[in-house]
């Protein structure tokens, strides 16, 4: 699906949900859930996550909007829990470093530090699709470098990485094709 008609498709369901719903909310935090499956080097995930995505947070969206993103996409998952990315060995590192940098953010339904945990996560991933050869500048820049660091050179990773994939592999429907967006767990052609 292309990124614009993805991005009017998102919004769009937004306001129908809050003109048209009154059992709106997902769940204590009082929030839609708003769920990305994506994988990264993939350019319909790249293009939605650095040019559409920030709409979120630019047009105040976020204090209705519980973001959760799921690094994973359509990566395989082995019977002896071996993973293969789409895209190469590549995305898999760069699936597993936007977990740990995800990691090491507070809780994002944290009263206090939501919206600072959502954009956190955000901008950290938005600078990594934006410049996957260059990614090294954004855990530098991301005042985290030694929290993402150790979870990516050490085994938490694996554990992060595993449990987007059951996420993922367990998506009801399964998705289709990434980005695959969920709104309070139904995919946005079903809302």
């Amino acid at each position: 699906m292309a990124s614009s008609s993805l991005t009017k498709l998102v919004f769009f369901s937004c306001v129908l949900l809050l003109t048209f719903t009154d059992n709106l909310a997902a769940g204590e935090s009082g929030k839609v859930k708003l769920n990305l499956y994506y994988e990264s080097l993939c350019p319909g995930c790249q293009e939605f996550i650095v040019d559409d995505l920030g709409k979120i947070f630019d047009y105040d969206l976020y204090t209705i909007t519980h973001l959760k993103l799921v690094p994973f996409g359509n990566a395989k998952l082995s019977d002896n829990l071996t993973i293969t990315c789409q895209h190469g060995e590549e995305e898999c590192k760069l699936n597993a470093l936007e977990a740990c940098a995800i990691r090491t953010w507070p809780d994002p339904f944290d009263k206090c530090d939501g919206f600072v945990t959502q954009k956190s996560h955000y901008s950290f991933i938005r600078c990594v699709e934006n410049d996957t050869k260059g990614w090294e500048s954004c855990v530098k820049n991301s005042g985290r470098e030694k929290a993402i660091n150790d979870c990516y050179n050490g085994d938490l990773y694996r554990t992060l990485i595993l449990r987007y994939a059951t996420q993922t592999i367990s998506l009801k429907p399964p998705h289709e094709y990434v980005p695959w967006v969920t709104l309070n767990g139904k995919p946005l052609d079903d809302v």
